[in-house]
């Protein structure tokens, strides 16, 4: 017997934060998250998505025996965009058992209906940038931070059920960071280019004193740099917030670049460590005895930059300004000692990125898919 059943409990909460570990116990791919960071993401009292929507957490079980867990939420601000409601399910997990994943779906189907929601969409672990997406090729290395990992059946399963891809697909690419390679070099030399016949550009980082009027600078940046991408939703400051706020005591701050035109926003270009190479050992600190595995994995250095956004308004795309930021994370990230960077993700048919990210020699090591499926 299937029985889907809400979060109520202390006990269920973290039975549901847990219920990662009964899928990927045996993937040596899988980076745990922090449970104390997971915890504060669901928590409508600290959770920054609840500035702008409600969601509802589910456990399925099956035989008395915990098989699957869900989110479904509502984003406000998708909803104030597009003029009705959407459903966005997160947290998909599921045992593989396709009779799970029908009736689990079978249940979100009639909890949005009865919200009169039009269709499911994601996945998204409610943030936007977090965990989006379902990965559909390249198994062969372990995500960087923010990107999800899942099983080869998740893909199967939810294309068995009625859903359709929505959009493009996600791309991350892996770059060399290598000063010496000569399309690096030839970059450079282009971009010394553009410097001298745009002497009003500058490069600058991040200022963790102006936090405030820097998130301002981000949102203006990510909706003009991506508002022509059909089905565009607007970025909320929330939005904003729950992705850099907790980023910001982690990052080093001239690795998070703006670029600028006469002292205008005219690019945003963020490096955050992958700190996925330390939590791939950390187990989540699920139990006290992992804090011993923090000591150990504490001080390591990171050998990838994981680069999150490359946006740019239309008025700067023919000017070669993103060029100045390629090339000054370049230097900037080789100078600390990073000997790749993962740009992720961006979709399959931006063609603002990939010839930036091909002249520096990128190849695409990950594929992920966004689902939606109309339930009139």
């Amino acid at each position: 017997m299937i029985e889907i059943k809400p979060v109520q409990t202390r006990k269920e909460k973290r039975l549901f934060l847990t219920f990662q570990w009964k899928i990927y116990k045996e993937d040596p791919l899988w980076v745990p998250p922090l449970l104390s960071e997971r915890a504060k993401v669901i928590d409508p009292e600290r959770g920054l998505f609840f500035k702008d929507g409600t969601a509802e957490f589910f456990i399925v079980w099956k035989n008395g025996k915990p098989a699957g867990t869900l989110c479904l939420a509502e984003d406000k601000n998708n909803t104030r965009t597009k003029g009705y409601a959407e459903c966005m399910i997160g947290f998909v997990e599921c045992i593989e058992e396709y009779e799970v994943f029908k009736a689990m779906f079978g249940f979100a189907e009639e909890w949005a209906r009865t919200r009169n929601m039009k269709s499911l969409y994601g996945p998204y672990n409610l943030d936007r940038e977090d965990s989006r997406g379902v990965l559909i090729e390249g198994r062969d290395r372990p995500p960087a931070i923010l990107c999800a990992h899942h099983p080869p059946y998740y893909q199967t399963f939810f294309e068995q059920y009625g859903f359709e891809k929505n959009g493009e697909d996600g791309l991350a690419y892996a770059i060399d960071i290598d000063l010496h390679n000569p399309k690096v070099q030839r970059l450079s030399r282009l971009a010394d280019k553009v410097r001298r016949k745009h002497p009003e550009f500058k490069v600058r980082g991040a200022n963790i004193r102006d936090m405030e009027n820097e998130i301002e600078r981000i949102v203006f940046l990510q909706n003009e740099g991506l508002k022509h991408f059909p089905g565009f939703v607007p970025y909320t400051r929330s939005d904003i917030e729950a992705m850099i706020l907790p980023l910001v005591p982690l990052v080093d701050m001239e690795l998070v670049l703006f670029a600028e035109a006469d002292g205008r926003p005219a690019g945003f270009f963020p490096g955050v460590p992958n700190f996925n190479e330390v939590l791939i050992h950390l187990n989540g600190l699920r139990h006290p005895w992992d804090y011993l595995r923090y000591l150990k994995y504490k001080n390591t250095s990171p050998k990838c930059i994981a680069i999150k956004s490359v946006v740019v308004p239309p008025e700067y795309w023919d000017t070669g300004l993103a060029l100045l930021m390629f090339d000054e994370m370049a230097k900037r990230a080789a100078a600390r000692g990073y000997q790749w960077a993962d740009l992720s993700l961006t979709g399959d048919e931006n063609m603002d990125t990939w010839p930036l990210a091909h002249h520096m020699g990128a190849k695409i090591y990950k594929r992920y898919r966004f689902y939606k499926k109309d339930i009139g």
